[in-house]
């Protein structure tokens, strides 16, 4: 069956994958899973389709989907089946799963493989480095001892805490959270003499246990589009306790923020599927972290989120349509705080925040980046860049900061690619190009060793070399135009077949093998095209803000983000995807916004720099800008049309220009440490 193969056959039916997006048609009453294996997708399964291990799980959907002009019917897939029954009362799946091996086509279909069933589950590698921090949380622990009640004292279990706050602590006045109050008896009553109660903010008991506690805990959450990064931390002493990273599950709903708005406005449930499905993987992500350090959920006393703008409305529970339409209005641009049982999370004792968005595209994953990194507490001209599918860019000083999104669609991160993959075992994520000889060299995600070197058929002899992942494609693109391979404007040159077996026609227009394994993985025009339109928007956004701003030269360009944290600078810079700057300019910022959320939850001081910081960003909307297309057209050609690069020619040998273009005499293209460590 191949990819793409839309041809109308009666007994055939079109299937369409997510999160992969990749479709086939598929003969009728064939199994999910069995359609899955002939696309060469990673669905898993250990007894070989008898419904025994229950690792094929599978989501259908239903109803209109105008991505792929589709209406998916319930007949689409065949009833319950025997084995599906008998598996489901010996291990209960969760609503709306199958058996893939068991499934089967009767009707065109939309299915979504979740991240359990993949065999290579997504690598989720998000780093955090707090650094100097001075720990001030607003939730303290208090032990104190209160005296057993007899009859006739007509003390309530309330007044006790609230007197022996007062007189043991000097802590007057405090409110007793109704959700305390239901065990606050029996932890006045246990075998233990004291109790140990959790005061919020200085004026509020929002915990209880009998005898002495010394630990609680909290949590910071980045809500990514695509991933999502947990942090526990010791509230006390702000010792990261545990990290966890997972895929967003609303993936399945769309790969990129538009669609799963674009599902809220076209199904009659709304936003509700998706605020469901983040809100889970949240309470499941904390579940993780605290068993991971050994703990309970009841000791888990803050929760602090950010994410991107409509993350923040899905996660609450706002309506995130606004955002999808003009003039892309925020339901509130101020930090929230609720109760952890209003989002349902399961941490009976913790209040949950999410942190204050900027505008309606730049959202509290941007702000936490910005008190991460500190633009605003220094002179030199920063540019911080979070590259996803909705890139957010913030450049400025402690003189002001300036802030634009740019929707630079999935290419980045492997999306709509015929070669892309998301990065996950068996990955490439390093390309290198011989410059004489067109050959390619790779690391995969997963193996230590290259590709040309000794010992790589055996560390990759048990993963599939599926596609290339955001990093790879970057440099890839990359490579091809340094040595040739594609001219400024981004055409692949086809007499460069001279050179090298691996250009080869494909229709009109050429391409380049980079592995010919199974699947062979090339990289078409069309693919070149999508990266040139991604990388265009995110750069004509950077120049808007340089010239808005009127900081035209740089000392500082960060990369921030999951994805953002393994673009080689290099690459980005012959791109053209950043602006020119001296080699060391550029560097990776890890999960700036996962650190931020970290500085916000264990002090009271950073989150008001925060709230702070955030309402004084200036937004600039490129959707108004007519200046930004202008900008876009320049930045289509690598590394630009209009832009000199005289420090990234010190840097590589750049290829002769265009006519009317310009390039500053360069040396010789320098060999990079990566390079020189795999040599």
């Amino acid at each position: 069956m191949a990819d793409q193969d839309r041809t109308a056959d009666p007994a055939t039916h079109r299937v369409v994958f997510t999160p992969s997006g990749r479709e086939a048609q598929v003969a009728a009453g064939v199994s999910v899973l069995d359609a899955a294996r002939d696309l060469g997708l990673d669905l898993d399964s250990v007894c070989g389709g008898r419904g025994i291990c229950g690792r094929c799980q599978v989501v259908p959907s239903f109803g209109e989907f105008a991505k792929w002009g589709m209406t998916v019917r319930r007949e689409a897939l065949s009833a319950w089946s025997e084995p599906e029954a008998k598996y489901q009362r010996r291990k209960p799946m969760a609503d709306g799963r199958r058996l893939g091996c068991h499934a089967r086509v009767c009707g065109d279909l939309v299915v979504d493989i979740p991240p359990d069933s993949q065999v290579h589950r997504q690598v989720v590698r998000k780093d955090l480095d707090l650094g100097d921090l001075v720990v001030d949380p607003l939730v303290t622990l208090h032990y104190v001892e209160v005296p057993r009640q007899v009859l006739g004292s007509e003390v309530s279990d309330r007044r006790a805490v609230v007197d022996a706050l007062a007189d043991q602590w000097g802590i007057p006045a405090v409110v007793v959270a109704p959700q305390v109050l239901a065990v606050l008896h029996a932890a006045l009553t246990g075998p233990e003499p004291g109790t140990t109660v959790a005061v919020r903010d200085g004026g509020s008991v929002v915990g209880a246990w009998n005898g002495y506690v010394d630990l609680i805990v909290g949590a910071a959450i980045d809500i990514g589009s695509t991933t999502i990064a947990g942090y526990l931390c010791d509230l006390a002493s702000g010792e990261l306790l545990a990290t966890a990273g997972a895929m967003n599950p609303q993936i399945r709903f769309g790969e990129d923020l538009m669609s799963r708005v674009s599902y809220t406005m076209m199904h009659d449930e709304g936003a509700a599927p998706l605020t469901a499905a983040v809100r889970a993987a949240v309470d499941e992500m904390v579940g993780e972290l605290v068993a991971s350090a050994g703990i309970s959920r009841d000791q888990v006393l803050d929760v602090f989120l950010v994410g991107n703008p409509i993350m923040h409305h899905l996660y609450l529970g706002f309506d995130p349509i606004p955002l999808g339409v003009a003039p892309f209005t925020l339901a509130t641009e101020e930090m929230v705080t609720v109760a952890a049982a209003d989002v349902a999370l399961d941490a009976p004792f913790s209040a949950v925040t999410f942190g204050p968005c900027i505008a309606g595209h730049v959202g509290a994953d941007t702000s936490a980046a910005i008190l991460a990194e500190g633009p605003h507490r220094v002179d030199a001209v920063h540019l911080l860049v979070d590259v996803g599918t909705n890139a957010e860019i913030v450049l400025g000083n402690r003189d002001g900061l300036f802030a634009a999104s740019s929707p630079t669609g999935p290419a980045f991160e492997g999306g709509e690619l015929s070669c892309g993959v998301r990065a996950a075992v068996g990955a490439i994520e390093r390309v290198r190009l011989d410059p004489a000889t067109l050959e390619p060299r790779f690391s995969v995600i997963g193996a230590e060793p290259w590709s040309d070197e000794p010992g790589f058929d055996e560390a990759t002899a048990g993963m599939t070399i599926a596609g290339v992942c955001g990093s790879g494609i970057i440099e890839l693109v990359a490579e091809m135009f340094l040595t040739g391979i594609l001219d400024a404007q981004g055409r692949i040159d086809g007499r460069q077949g001279e050179r090298s077996d691996r250009i080869v026609a494909d229709g009109r227009t050429f391409a380049y093998v980079l592995h010919r394994g199974n699947p062979e993985l090339r990289i078409t025009q069309n693919d070149v095209r999508a990266v040139q339109l991604a990388k265009a928007a995110l750069r004509a956004g950077i120049d808007l803000l340089r010239e808005r701003s009127g900081h035209g030269d740089l000392d500082a360009i960060r990369l921030a983000g999951a994805f953002g944290s393994y673009i080689d600078p290099l690459y980005a810079m012959v791109l053209g995807l950043i602006p020119d700057g001296p080699d060391g300019v550029a560097r990776p910022a890890g999960n700036a916004s996962g650190l931020g959320a970290v500085r916000a939850l264990l002090s009271a001081e950073q989150r008001q720099e925060l709230r702070d910081v955030a309402a004084a960003v200036e937004k600039i909307e490129t959707a108004t800008e007519a200046r930004f297309q202008e900008l876009f057209v320049a930045a289509m050609a690598f590394p630009h049309a209009t832009e000199a690069t005289p420090h990234l020619a010190t840097m590589v040998a750049l290829p002769a220009p265009a006519q009317g273009q310009r390039q500053e005499p360069g040396r010789r293209r320098r060999r990079r440490a990566a390079d020189k460590e795999t040599a």
